[in-house]
């Protein structure tokens, strides 16, 4: 048999063929929509808070690390009780936001900014691979799939290269969503780090179409597919190496950009009835109460306590309790208790991510469509 070895970018073949062709308008039709209803919204943290939360949820779910919404809202508080998968996610959440504010900054993504944003997912500095010995399993029988270069003089070579590949145009004049596709393949056959390969991976999607502009924050949900994908989503990256089957693999990324896309557009316009319903209803009740910061807030955290609305609105302890129990007083929150803290849901929201979970890619798709 013979031994697959991993070459630079871009592959010598045709990357323009009828059916990528045929596909890239209808990514780039649902990609274009879910850019501009995330203006709508009219403070960018709360897309960037709450669905950072599901894409890290998601993502972190593809290596088994598993954790409740309950348990993630409230890991955002700083709650001390969080459990490890929480805290996971987590990082997760401040690794894409590190990622973000740099991309945003510069337009480039730069192997510096990949080793910062594995570190803050890792908690740890070990950057690239020095030592051989690793292998990709199926984690069910324990057969090595796949083996990524392993000496390290050859790993800096490729993601100096796959730098390069990144953001110099020059190196392949095609469509960028063809580009990223070929970029997340390289990236996860490269497989630089000892932990955290996947989910940098695909922080890595996510900042390139902010880098070229095709979304100015960071929302696209493409984990959820490759959740709902997983067998063919391993599957097509193998068949890239064993097969030069680079066609299938665009077409799934494509596919990916698209279906994520529309989801994502009726999440957000969900989240925004929701909260125009608050804002008036709230408005209408409380007239001396209400504010854009405190709608921020209740959209902002899906679970939030007296200390982050006391902060976010610049008023004193008993006022922001005051305000959190008028408001679930009159069914805008729900008021728990766990451990030795209060906490107030925004139960519609939170419901919002519970559904979306729950569902499986034919109800998701069969949402989706009633909706758009």
């Amino acid at each position: 048999m013979t031994t697959f070895c991993l070459q630079p970018l871009p592959p010598p073949i045709d990357l323009e063929t009828k059916a990528i062709l045929k596909k890239l308008p209808e990514a780039h039709r649902h990609l274009a929509e879910l850019k501009g209803i995330a203006a709508t919204i009219p403070n960018e943290s709360i897309l960037i808070q709450t669905l950072a939360l599901q894409e890290a949820k998601d993502s972190s779910e593809i290596e088994n690390i598993v954790t409740t919404h309950d348990e993630l809202f409230r890991a955002q508080l700083a709650d001390e009780s969080a459990n490890p998968a929480a805290k996971e996610v987590s990082q997760y959440v401040e690794a894409l936001r590190v990622g973000f504010t740099s991309v945003r900054a510069t337009r480039l993504i730069t192997n510096n900014q990949i080793l910062q944003i594995q570190a803050t997912l890792e908690r740890n500095d070990a950057g690239f691979r020095k030592l051989p010995g690793t292998a990709l399993r199926n984690r069910a029988t324990g057969e090595v799939i796949y083996t990524p270069p392993q000496e390290y003089a050859q790993i800096i070579e490729l993601m100096g290269d796959l730098e390069s590949f990144i953001n110099d145009p020059a190196r392949l004049d095609v469509d960028p969503l063809i580009k990223m596709a070929l970029i997340h393949y390289q990236f996860e056959s490269i497989h630089p780090f000892y932990d955290g390969n996947g989910r940098t991976g695909r922080i890595i999607n996510i900042l390139y179409l902010v880098a070229n502009d095709l979304l100015n924050l960071p929302v696209l949900y493409l984990s959820r597919f490759i959740i709902q994908n997983k067998p063919d989503y391993y599957r097509l990256l193998q068949e890239v190496r064993t097969r030069d089957a680079w066609e299938d693999w665009v077409l799934f990324m494509l596919e990916g950009v698209a279906a994520t896309s529309r989801q994502t557009i009726s999440l957000i316009g969900s989240i925004r009835a929701i909260m125009l319903d608050y804002k008036h209803r709230i408005r209408s009740l409380f007239p001396r109460l209400y504010s854009q910061d405190l709608l921020n807030n209740l959209f902002r955290h899906p679970y939030t306590k007296i200390a982050i609305l006391q902060k976010d609105l610049s008023v004193s302890r008993i006022t922001a309790a005051r305000y959190l129990d008028q408001l679930t007083a009159a069914g805008f929150l729900e008021k728990r208790r766990f451990g030795r803290s209060n906490y107030y849901l925004n139960q519609p929201l939170v419901n919002l991510f519970i559904d979306l979970s729950r569902m499986q890619p034919a109800e998701s798709a069969r949402q989706i469509e009633s909706v758009t």
